[in-house]
């Protein structure tokens, strides 16, 4: 169960509750963690989010394409777009998700898509227009190089116009479109806000050593 009491469905179809697809191979799902959100920093605090945010999936071997602040039904909200590699084959996932943390719980709203057989043809395609110099950049979030997925203009949206069918520009559109729509309970809009993640807990002391761990003088 989440606290979401209406959202825009058009054009998907539910496999199992909470959970959607359509013609164009987009999955949509909705959850709710009734936890202290894990987000690495206060969404007040924009730029420590994204190059945390930036870090975190870098390290996980993808890339964090974009970080929004924004709100969902008048709650605030970070709107992520990140790519995975697909670890059995080749090409790419691309994964839209809305968080809208509170004090204690938050609720995400997520789409997401994976290339099919033909992988690349976008990124082959942008760097030809553009040129190989001008296609890298270091990280839009982040000064010094990253691990994981490299950043390119590639993932841009200025392109998506010129590849409609890419699951990128697929995974941006409908989270784009399906957000605005999300609508929540009383009770949940009502909760204290998110003030940042809890403080890490110090590492508890080291026992006393035991006595009678050596003897003097062998008695």
């Amino acid at each position: 169960m989440t606290p979401i009491t209406g959202l825009d469905l058009t054009g998907f179809t539910e496999r199992e509750p909470g959970v959607w697809t359509d013609d164009t191979g987009l999955v949509l799902s909705v959850h709710f963690f009734p936890l202290v959100p894990d987000l690495p920093a206060s969404l007040d605090d924009l730029p420590g989010l994204r190059a945390a945010l930036a870090g975190l999936t870098a390290e996980a071997g993808g890339g964090l394409i974009e970080a929004v602040a924004d709100a969902v039904d008048g709650v605030p909200a970070v709107r992520q777009l990140v790519k995975v590699p697909l670890g059995d084959r080749p090409g790419q996932a691309f994964i839209g998700s809305c968080t809208i943390p509170r004090a204690a719980c938050s609720t995400v709203v997520k789409v997401q898509a994976a290339e099919g057989a033909t992988t690349g043809m976008r990124e082959a395609v942008i760097m030809a227009q553009v040129g190989p110099d001008a296609y890298f950049r270091a990280h839009p979030y982040v000064a010094g190089q990253l691990g994981g997925l490299p950043s390119h203009v590639g993932d841009d949206e200025r392109w998506d116009a010129q590849f409609p069918g890419h699951p990128l520009t697929l995974v941006r559109g409908a989270l784009a479109r399906i957000a605005p729509t999300v609508t929540f309970d009383d009770g949940f809009k009502s909760l204290p806000p998110f003030a940042g993640p809890a403080p890490a807990r110090p590492a508890p002391p080291a026992p006393p050593a035991k006595r009678g761990w050596f003897r003097r003088g062998g008695s």
